[in-house]
């Protein structure tokens, strides 16, 4: 008998587990496939706390950055990048930067002048770059790499038990029904990521989420190192940390009137760096109940385009070429559902589960164990 079953080992399912062993709680996660292969891994491992919604988002991004150093630390994840290099070459997104390092948003982070900017890395000083902001506060790990680590770090140290390969076809605790049969739980997390339609589906259909695809790309070792995660004004009308601020509505129209088309695409820049020197760029939002599988190459050329004009530099070579989905919801950042006493459903609705997780974890177990529900065996 178990205290708590986990549904889904992506990151969310992690970050329970995590919160649910440091507890003291016995725990299973069961996972349908043999690894982590969706959103949790299809992304840039781009821990972000600058830029992040105001409020209970940011908070919880702080939180969950404050956890990765110490899991990274403990299951040997590579913390390759550290900070955010968001690059500006308007007037009106540089007057974005200044507002935002105003509010309490701002901690950690400085804005550099163009000349301060070209002292630190010239390469990406591009001829029309205006100002630079420089958070040190935000982290950059290989995901397809992370994942797996924590789950063997979960396994080996905290007694965490993995079931893959297992469907679960019902969740009523202190019994949820699966493709190898019974398993016995006193209550139960289900992670969906963005499957609405296996469990509770009537629960997860009220909050109406839909999916949004991404492409993504990986480029050539460019043969310099970057400062930081690269983002620029494409980014400043797309995170909620920015975009709120009055001084965004100037910068959006001036958007709208020079880069309509990457605006209809959802595109912002984001290029980070892996080990090896290759750059995992990105990338554009679609969204549909189901998505096409298939990546437009006119949308990889606006990301690229995106690339260039913010770094003043081509693009290296394309290596390799991804898609990615996440659920999205237009009026949050996610759900955490009760359909039950020892049930909650948890759904990240806006691609922040790197940095966000771990902190939601938290707080979704200790519900659990505020209500009794994860340590009641009856």
């Amino acid at each position: 008998m178990f205290d708590l079953a986990i549904v889904g080992a992506g990151i969310i399912g992690l970050s329970c587990a995590r919160a649910a062993a440091l507890q003291g709680l016995r725990t299973v996660v069961i996972d349908r496939d043999a690894e982590a292969c969706g959103a949790s891994v299809r992304n840039f491992g781009f821990i972000t706390v600058t830029g992040q919604e105001r409020g209970t988002s940011w908070a919880r991004a702080r939180r969950s950055c404050a956890i990765w150093e110490d899991v990274a630390r403990q299951a040997g994840i590579s913390i390759l990048q550290r900070g955010l290099w968001m690059t500006t070459r308007r007037p009106e997104a540089a007057a974005v930067l200044e507002a935002f390092v105003h509010t309490e948003m701002g901690e950690g982070c400085h804005i550099l002048s163009r000349a301060q900017a070209a002292a630190r890395c010239p390469e990406l000083v591009g001829p029309d770059v205006q100002a630079v902001l420089h958070s040190s506060v935000d982290l950059r790990v290989e995901s397809r790499e992370a994942l797996p680590k924590i789950a063997a770090w979960l396994a080996e140290r905290h007694g965490v038990v993995f079931l893959r390969q297992t469907a679960v076809l019902s969740v009523e605790p202190p019994k949820l029904e699966t493709s190898r049969g019974i398993v016995a739980a006193g209550a139960a997390v289900v992670c969906p990521g963005d499957d609405v339609v296996s469990l509770f589906a009537h629960r997860i259909a009220k909050y109406q989420p839909t999916r949004c695809k991404l492409q993504m790309l990986r480029l050539a070792d460019p043969g310099f190192r970057l400062p930081g995660a690269v983002m620029s004004d494409l980014g400043l009308v797309r995170y909620a940390g920015y975009s709120a601020l009055p001084e965004a509505a100037l910068l959006r129209a001036r958007l709208e009137a020079e880069q309509g088309e990457h605006l209809r695409h959802g595109i912002h820049l984001i290029a980070v760096q892996s080990a090896d020197g290759s750059l995992v760029v990105g990338d554009s939002h679609h969204y549909a109940t189901t998505p096409d599988f298939f990546a437009d190459e006119r949308v990889d050329r606006l990301i690229l385009d995106e690339f260039a004009a913010a770094t003043g530099r081509p693009p290296s070579a394309v290596r390799e070429r991804w898609i990615g989905t996440y659920p999205s919801c237009t009026d949050r950042t996610l759900f955490i559902d009760a359909p039950s006493r020892a049930v909650r459903i948890v759904m990240i609705t806006s691609g922040s589960g790197a940095s966000t997780g771990f902190a939601i974890g938290e707080e979704v177990v200790g519900d659990l164990l505020s209500r009794g529900a994860a340590n009641d065996d009856s």
